[in-house]
């Protein structure tokens, strides 16, 4: 049978995606970059964090579960190279390329840089979720990377010899339209495109030159030109994320007017958003802007709002309350029947997070999990208040 995501909550509701890698699989890809150990000692170590992670995904009673990218180097690097160092890097590929972000805390992460074409993913997601599927009976959604991300490897002021921005990025459409197929074909029920991204390029920081160019509307653009190779009934499983960043229990574009973003976003004819509101610190403009541009079409589809109702950065434990609080008010704004819940963003997109206000990795996995089971309890508890089922 199809997946039903009401079945179980009333209102859906999903995870993001990523979950803390155990501080003994970050170990193990410290010494995989290092040389001390093989590609199969890795494995091993990615697919016991695996096991375990949807052992305690399915604890929880999530109708729809992930893997929580344990074999992943990073939600924008998987289909690129096996580790964050750049270790196993895809071809035509180099080291040195563009800041994804700067974070609030100081600490940076960096692309690779595109240094000829064609341009071709060493890994699809499908291939991480055949090996993980096979683990658990329940749904399992897969997050993929928006094509936009993924623009930014091709160089800002220099042509690629031989290989033109425009036909770089009649590639990478490719490969993203790919990348998704490749996740419903090994069996995701639901597939997100991260694009946390968005919210950054309506920023303008002197130290990461991108971020200054209006990069937005061609951001979307070419998320557009994925998201037009699927018909109606298969957007209506696939879904965009959107956040101010999240790494090392900080953001990189917090302070950035969420309206810069939202009034574009839902240009994007995407059957469902989830999106970063738990940690926003003025949440009513935020609601305003979902209920203005929100649509209840989007050629052939309505947008669902899967309202981000939990914090993957701070170790607090949202209570159940305080997630039914925030879908009712939802509905003062949407119609019910496009309420849905989520994470702000996932709680480690890269694979090395020390998550400091945790204080360690295992315990932010403890943290991460309890915070999901009371999203799963808020989310029914705001379902019987508003009567959806």
């Amino acid at each position: 049978m199809a997946y039903n995501p009401r079945t179980a909550t009333g209102i859906p509701t999903e995870p993001v995606g990523s979950l803390p890698r155990p501080a003994k699989l970050q170990a193990a890809y410290g010494k995989y970059d290092a040389g001390e150990i093989g590609k199969e000692e890795l494995e091993a170590e990615q697919d016991e964090a695996v096991k375990d992670s949807i052992e305690l995904f399915e604890a929880t009673g999530s109708p729809i579960i992930s893997d929580g990218e344990q074999r992943s180097s990073s939600f924008a690097t998987y289909p690129l190279a096996d580790t964050l160092a750049g270790t196993g890097l895809a071809p035509n590929l180099g080291p040195g390329g563009n800041y994804f972000a700067i974070f609030a805390d100081g600490h940076y992460r960096q692309l690779p840089k595109l240094v000829g074409g064609p341009f071709k993913y060493n890994y699809y997601a499908g291939d991480t979720l055949k090996k993980s599927i096979q683990y658990t009976k329940k749904p399992m959604k897969q997050a993929v990377i928006a094509p936009s991300m993924l623009a930014l490897l091709y160089p800002l002021d220099t042509a690629v010899p031989g290989y033109s921005q425009w036909k770089f990025e009649a590639d990478l459409i490719d490969e993203c339209e790919k990348d998704v197929r490749s996740a419903f074909e090994a069996g995701a029920a639901r597939v997100s495109i991260d694009f946390t991204e968005g919210r950054l390029a309506t920023r303008a920081d002197p130290r990461n030159p991108w971020t200054g160019m209006g990069m937005l509307p061609h951001f979307i653009d070419l998320n557009q030109r994925v998201l037009e190779r699927f018909s109606a009934a298969e957007r209506a499983n696939i879904g965009i994320h959107v956040c101010p960043g999240g790494d090392r229990d900080s953001v990189h574009s917090a302070d950035v007017p969420y309206e810069n973003l939202l009034s574009e976003l839902f240009k994007l004819n995407a059957g469902y958003f989830l999106m970063q509101f738990s940690s926003e610190r003025d949440k009513q403009p935020v609601y305003e802007a979902i209920g203005k541009y929100s649509r209840d079409d989007a050629n052939g589809v309505p947008q669902m709002v899967y309202l981000g109702c939990i914090s993957g950065q701070s170790p607090r434990a949202e209570s159940a309350q305080e997630v039914c609080d925030m879908l009712v008010e939802l509905a003062n704004h949407i119609p019910k029947e496009r309420i849905g819940s989520t994470d702000d963003c996932g709680f480690s997109p890269f694979s090395i997070d020390e998550k400091p206000q945790h204080g360690t990795p295992d315990y932010a996995r403890d943290v991460a999990f309890q915070k999901i089971k009371n999203r799963i309890q808020g989310t029914k508890m705001a379902a019987e208040k508003l009567g959806v089922s």
